[in-house]
């Protein structure tokens, strides 16, 4: 992206503010020590168009791109300065072999290079593919991801402060489900980084 585009972008700065939208998502539901989203979502946006181009045209590129954006504003931030390692939300391992890639897993490797913290990949696995959360209310997409996921390496968690990693975050019900999976192991503390933000279900 060109530099007038990158700076036109409608960027939330959640990640400097304690009880952001994202973090009152979490309230009651799920302990975190902090919680953010770098970008608004909107339909038709740049930030939809750049999803776009990353999940399903698999540019890569632009994952790690992103990635290194939500870095710079962690960074520029006192309040995810304690991470100890990065976990992208996990795809179901079929999933994954059929895209090619984890566009989460892409946008840890570029908040890695910037915040120079190690992406730390096989702790968490998704047990089994889930239906599509579009069009599901929040109810529904919760229920819809309930025991989905499994912690397979918990010594990779035990006493760190990790910080988990998704491209869109709406409900939050694939988040909290992963998220809950992970506080079972001791002395975890979880904070919680998205590309983007949305308030509206349909995405």
């Amino acid at each position: 992206m060109c530099l007038r585009c990158l700076h036109q972008l409608p960027y939330t700065e959640f990640e400097k503010l304690p009880g952001n939208p994202v973090e009152k998502i979490f309230w009651g539901r799920l302990v975190i020590q902090n919680a953010g989203s770098l970008i608004y979502f909107t339909k038709g946006s740049a930030i939809e168009k750049l999803l776009h181009q990353l999940k399903y045209r698999g540019k890569k590129d632009v994952g790690f791109y992103c990635g290194r954006l939500m870095g710079e504003a962690m960074k520029m931030s006192n309040r995810f300065k304690e991470i100890d390692g990065l976990i992208p939300l996990p795809l179901f391992r079929k999933k994954e072999r059929q895209r090619g890639f984890n566009q989460a897993r892409l946008l840890c490797e570029g908040i890695s290079e910037v915040l120079q913290v190690p992406t730390v990949l096989d702790a968490v696995e998704r047990l089994e593919a889930t239906e599509t959360q579009t069009h599901k209310n929040r109810v529904e997409r919760w229920l819809n991801m309930q025991h989905r996921f499994h912690v397979a390496n918990e010594s990779h968690l035990t006493d760190k402060h990790v910080l988990l990693v998704d491209d869109v975050i709406t409900t939050g019900a694939t988040l909290e489900s992963c998220g809950q999976e992970m506080l079972r192991v001791p002395g975890l503390r979880l904070s919680i980084f998205t590309l983007a933000y949305s308030s509206s279900k349909n995405v």
